[in-house]
């Protein structure tokens, strides 16, 4: 019960204290004056205002409420390294009991993981606690305590944005001799042209108890996860590293740089730049023989395309014209052979024979030239009609040693539907081609074919009694491609409907230029907001299973489910920022979920610092649960009413508030009725009676 005196006045104020003021001027002169009864009548002027004031008693019927406490739980991803998270738990269940034989205090437990969406918020522990108490009176609460490393990224600036005025405690996990080393990169190019070599500015940093610790590190390069270049770089300076765009599309270099003694994880010792390489032009040389009906279909084809730079010959001079011009008066302008098949050479990405037939124009010397640039990495596509069947073919060239299709001399000439082989469905250049999931396929019939016997390569495509039609294979470095027909260009004039010769010759540009997504052995990882996509690529009917270890170091084994013939996917949660790692075994994938350097690995070495200023601002403490390594104690809780400080050696203290909540209130008026009525008379009649005498 809770006793409070409050007036009603029964007159307006400035009227009752016109009337007090005028009570005690003349209460001083009558004592003044020295009259008899002086004392008696200022009782009664007093008696009287009292009761015009009205004053009443009021009883308040209140319910104590409980003061509430929260408990914040750091389980972000710097809490699981070096044993943190076992501390964690073990210190929240002791300081959760502890708190929950408090009489008169309600705990409230908030788990906080790294920051929702994958964004580079860090650890986002305030706006945790905020929430949890944001249906909570201030008066009501009576302190919060968290658990964490220490490396908050939402501190607010001042204990006035907290919402409440009571101790905030942080129990710091981790020791003082950590030590930790990580790789930042400072910057790094995402565009590149092919070929070019491109700066990436990064730093070794190390922090952390090293006294005594190396102050130099070893940098390892991967390119693509694979092909290692190593270099000794100083710790804590900032250092560049040259890379080189090696093809179209994304290209991933790995950086990683070795370990310090006793470092606290190795997490943050690699990282991932991803640049997309652009090929400035393709350059592609068409050489076209003998003239044919579809020879605009290369060309047309190509030019179509912004990004390529076409250069285009066409030899005009049939095999049946025996006029005896000279080979070299032949054309407006000379072929230049030379310059392009023996000093210019490298300077293409593609060559293409269509229907070419050797007729002396170009020596034997420059095919091997051309066998030679395929070797190191160029491509050579073949189409082939009756000309790659006759004793003057391509073939019977120095191209044979690469060439993966021997003609047999003889050439079929009857109506059939191109078909995907078996192998075909599974390789990324013919697999689901449009048309191809019917039988016969949605497309026109070609009624030309170049038999042939496969040296090598693989067969994708098959033509009249199931022979080779398109041959792929690899050489070297290169890649060479051979069509054994030169009716595509049925497609291309819609003859009965045509047929997807856009997709399909596109397709074989791209992977005899080496487009990564074109490859047919392949393991990617691709990010798609809070998902991860794990595929595979693959001409094998089987895949093996693929280990999946996350930025914290945590592996899992996935089992790949068929998507579609040759591919292969599953889809898991992402819920860490940083590197991503997928290996099946033979093949690695990297990607970088999140930015290039996350918040919640740019420091992981446990302290107090971040939070002392707004712990010491609400007269909290920050212990630690290991002042070395081997000791671990929980501090122990207790509660206080109004203090100075709320913490000291071994323990910490909470606010005991005293906020209730109101039932009800009890008027009592002391001056009205025939109680206030009684005492002004009895005073009157002490007066009269008083000066009656």
């Amino acid at each position: 019960m809770i006793w409070s005196l409050s007036f009603d006045p029964l007159v307006p104020l400035w009227l009752l204290g016109t009337g007090s003021v005028l009570a005690l001027v003349l209460s001083a002169l009558l004592f003044y004056l020295g009259l008899r009864g002086a004392f008696l009548r200022m009782l009664a002027l007093a008696l009287l205002l009292v009761g015009i004031a009205n004053p009443s008693l009021y009883q308040e019927d209140r319910t104590p409420l409980s003061t509430v406490v929260a408990l914040v739980t750091d389980r972000s991803q710097s809490q699981k390294l070096d044993g943190r998270a076992q501390d964690t738990e073990e210190a929240r269940a002791a300081i959760a009991e502890k708190i929950e034989v408090l009489e008169g205090f309600d705990l409230r437990e908030v788990g906080v993981e790294t920051a929702t969406g994958l964004r580079n918020d860090g650890t986002v522990l305030f706006s945790a606690l905020a929430d949890s108490l944001s249906d909570v009176p201030p008066e009501r609460i009576g302190g919060a305590i968290v658990i964490t490393d220490g490396q908050i990224h939402d501190v607010p600036e001042s204990a006035s944005q907290l919402g409440f005025e009571a101790p905030l405690h942080a129990v710091i996990t981790g020791h003082p001799e950590e030590i930790d080393r990580r790789l930042r990169i400072v910057s790094a190019p995402k565009f590149g042209l092919v070929g070019s070599r491109q700066p990436v500015m990064m730093e070794a940093v190390q922090s952390g108890n090293v006294a005594d610790a190396d102050q130099t590190a070893m940098l390892t390069i991967r390119h693509n996860g694979s092909g290692e270049e190593s270099r000794i770089v100083e710790v804590n300076e900032p250092f560049e590293v040259t890379i080189e765009i090696g093809h179209g599309g994304q290209n991933l270099y790995e950086f990683e740089i070795s370990a310090v003694d006793n470092e606290l994880t190795t997490i943050n010792n690699r990282s991932v730049v991803s640049v997309d390489g652009i090929r400035e032009n393709l350059r592609v040389l068409l050489v076209s023989g003998s003239p044919h009906a579809g020879e605009r279909t290369w060309r047309n084809l190509l030019k179509s395309d912004a990004a390529v730079d076409l250069v285009h010959f066409t030899i005009l001079r049939p095999p049946e014209k025996q006029d005896g011009t000279p080979i070299n008066q032949l054309s407006l302008i000379a072929f230049p052979t030379r310059e392009l098949f023996s000093v210019k050479i490298d300077e293409f990405d593609l060559i293409i024979f269509d229907r070419y037939e050797r007729r002396g124009v170009l020596p034997l010397l420059y095919f091997d030239n051309i066998a030679q640039f395929v070797m190191n990495g160029g491509a050579v596509l073949v189409s082939g009609g009756p000309d790659y069947a006759d004793i003057s073919s391509i073939y019977q060239t120095p191209l044979s040693r690469i060439l993966p299709a021997a003609p047999t001399g003889q050439t079929l000439d009857m109506p059939y539907h191109p078909q995907i082989s078996e192998l075909g469905e599974r390789h990324p250049v013919t697999r689901q081609l449009p048309g191809a999931d019917e039988s016969p396929p949605a497309w026109s019939r070609w009624f030309r074919l170049v038999d042939s016997t496969l040296t090598s390569g693989q067969n994708l495509m098959t033509g009249a009694d199931d022979r080779p039609l398109l041959v792929l294979d690899r050489v070297g470095d290169g890649r060479v491609a051979t069509l054994l027909s030169d009716h595509v260009w049925l497609w291309a004039r819609g003859y009965e409907g045509g047929g997807p010769h856009v997709t399909l010759l596109r397709r074989l540009a791209h992977w005899l230029m080496q487009e990564p997504d074109l490859s047919e052995e392949a393991l990617r990882l691709q990010a798609n907001g809070q998902e991860l996509q794990i595929e595979r690529q693959t001409l094998s009917e089987q895949v093996d299973p693929v280990v999946l270890t996350s930025p914290s170091g945590e592996t899992e084994v996935h089992e790949l489910e068929a998507i579609e013939p040759g591919l292969w996917r599953k889809t898991v949660a992402a819920t860490e920022l940083g590197l991503y790692e997928a290996d099946d075994g033979v093949r690695r994938a990297l990607i970088n979920v999140g930015p290039a350097n996350p918040k919640e690995f740019l420091e992981v070495i446990s302290t107090d610092n971040v939070l002392a200023p707004l712990v010491e601002a609400t007269n909290g403490g920050t212990p630690r649960l290991r002042s070395t390594p081997a000791s671990f104690a929980v501090p122990d809780v207790t509660a206080l009413g109004e203090a100075n400080s709320y913490h000291g050696s071994g323990w910490i203290g909470l606010k005991r508030t005293d906020a209730s909540v109101l039932n009800g209130i009890r008027k009592y008026p002391l001056f009205a009725g025939f109680l206030g009525l009684a005492l002004l008379l009895l005073v009157l009649s002490a007066m009269w009676y008083r000066e009656g005498r």
